[in-house]
């Protein structure tokens, strides 16, 4: 009996260890992933309930709803990861290290490819109208473009089946949405912002 309770204490040990053991390292794709696109996705989020709040229409309002519940909901499973790992949200390594020449995709201020400036924020707050509208599908979808390689990159190289698995889902449902901003853009009679 005492070597039964002894196999079962060994296994459950076990248990909680080998997750751990196979854990992603601080530096790994996975965890960068993790990290980066949480931050990335953050503005996202953020940029998506303002559409919610203040688009012109039902099309706009609805996108960016949907965007918002998609994206914050991808947040909370990577910083999920980042806990089950026992790694931090946070970083000290600039953004994108973990991607091959990934610092020289930062733009020139240091942020992501693709996220909006706090001018550009503010400037989107304070539109209302047609101009929102517009405003919002083309930060949204340079927001878009710019982080879809990292979903690309996390697909390809991450350790993890997990996160391999969910970037390639948010490649995937990132380009269902670059298509629906970019028919929204036509329909306002607007280009994309230059990448």
């Amino acid at each position: 009996m005492l070597g039964a309770v002894l196999l079962l204490a060994v296994g459950v040990s076990a248990g909680y260890l080998i997750p751990t053991l196979r854990a992603p390292g601080e530096n790994s794709v996975d965890a960068g992933f993790a990290r980066d696109m949480s931050v990335h996705h953050t503005q996202a989020v953020e940029m998506a309930m303002f559409a919610y709040r203040l688009g012109s229409t039902d099309d706009i309002r609805t996108l960016g709803y949907d965007m918002a519940l998609s994206q914050q909901w991808q947040i909370g499973q990577m910083q999920t990861w980042l806990t089950h790992w026992h790694l931090s949200p946070n970083t000290d390594s600039s953004p994108m290290a973990w991607m091959p020449d990934g610092k020289n995709a930062l733009q020139p201020d240091g942020r992501m490819p693709g996220m909006a400036s706090q001018d550009e924020l503010k400037k989107l707050k304070s539109s209302t109208g047609k101009d929102f509208d517009t405003m919002w599908c083309q930060l949204m979808l340079r927001h878009h473009l710019g982080g879809i390689h990292m979903s690309e990159t996390a697909a390809a190289k991450a350790a993890t089946p997990e996160v391999r698995d969910a970037a390639e889902k948010i490649r995937v449902s990132q380009q269902y949405d670059i298509t629906a901003l970019t028919e929204k853009l036509q329909d306002l009679g607007a280009q994309p912002l230059p990448s």
